[in-house]
Parts: structure tokens; sequence; C-alpha cells
């Protein structure tokens, strides 16, 4: 079950189509789809302003505006919806992908992997760390 489901908001667009993505992220999420999966996310609006790089106050100016992110917002939004559909996916629950998003991690550097997702790099090495627990090599 994908908790962000970008074909129910923009037509047919999901991970293996790139140029929708593209597109996506050219047109802007509105505030009110980035709203419904960022409440069944288990980060909170602060954690959210901190990965989009926008301050709380400007968060609930486009709350209230239903304003548009902008694209490179909207690039991070979706990469992180993407990582955790991927999480739920791998440990078979969101409560179970929430719980270790939360939890110190050795193979990361005793960080929460959640701490790593306000940039691209951080996004990847999670990803990376996702795979191999998929595929079962444990670090």
């Amino acid at each position: 079950m994908e908790v962000f489901d970008p074909q129910v908001a923009y037509g047919a667009v999901d991970d293996k189509k790139a140029i929708s993505l593209i597109e996506l992220v050219r047109q802007g999420i509105e505030f009110e789809i980035f709203d419904k999966f960022a409440s069944k996310s288990p980060f909170s609006t602060n954690e959210w302003s901190t990965y989009l790089h926008l301050s709380e106050r400007t968060m609930q100016r486009y709350k209230t505006e239903n304003r548009r992110f902008d694209s490179l917002q909207s690039e991070k939004i979706i990469e992180i919806a993407l990582l955790y559909n991927k999480g739920i996916e791998v440990f078979g629950q969101a409560e179970k992908f929430n719980s270790w998003i939360e939890t110190e991690n050795l193979a990361l550097g005793r960080i929460k992997p959640k701490m790593l997702l306000d940039n691209s790099f951080g996004i990847n090495l999670i990803l990376d760390e996702l795979s191999r627990i998929e595929y079962g090599v444990l670090a």
C-alpha cells in the first residue's frame, strides 16, 4: 500500500515514469496533496520544514493559500514519498518502517535515518540501506 499515490493525485505517474515525475516537479505540488501525504508520514511539521528548507511560518502560509511548492521543494517531497513507499515495501508495514526510520542506525553512523532526509545524498544512503535490508545484506 503506497502512502503517496501520485497516480491518484496527478494521473498516471509513478517512479518508473521519469518524464511524468519531471513534469510534476516542474508544475509544483499543491499543498493540499502534500498535506495528505505528510499527515500519513511519521514526520512533524517542524521536520518537514527542515527537509524542505522552509520555515514553519512559510509552511502555514502555503497551507492557508493552498500554494504550490517550487520545483526544488516538489522534487524533495517526491523523493521522500518514493523512499517512504520503498520503506513500506521492504518492511511490509508502515508502522515497522516508521519505527526503523526513527531508530539510531549503526550502518548510518548511529544516527536516525530520518535525520538524513534534508538532502539527496542522505536520501540515497537510506535507499541503499533499504536495498541491503531487502536483499538480506546486513552491515
